[in-house]
């Protein structure tokens, strides 16, 4: 089990620092790169949320699952990292209206 909690934590991790490359693309105005390095993003945090499904259909098939403090570590990272990417997501678009009116 903490192979798969580590899985969570690594992509967690991945996915955040493709979102802000991300963010730092979108402020210097390269918008293809900072959509790629979106799109990065939301293929790690799909495979960190692939794994946690995994954890919890165990948990329902009746396997116990130990709530240990790297289980709450990796869940808090897992909803860190998606908040933190909804927001430069958002982040992102307001650099795009920035650009557009300095035109």
């Amino acid at each position: 089990m903490e192979e798969k909690i580590f899985e969570i934590i690594l992509h967690c991790g991945d996915a955040r620092g493709y979102a802000f490359d991300a963010l730092k693309f979108a402020r210097e105005g390269m918008f293809d790169e900072a959509a790629d390095s979106i799109k990065k993003s939301e293929e790690e945090l799909r495979l960190s949320h692939k794994t946690q499904t995994e954890l919890i259909q165990s948990e329902i098939n009746g396997e116990k699952v130990e709530m240990s403090l790297l289980m709450v570590h990796a869940q808090d990272q897992l909803m860190t990292a998606i908040s933190e990417q909804n927001l430069i997501v958002q982040m992102i678009e307001m650099c795009k209206e920035i650009k557009e009116l300095r035109k």
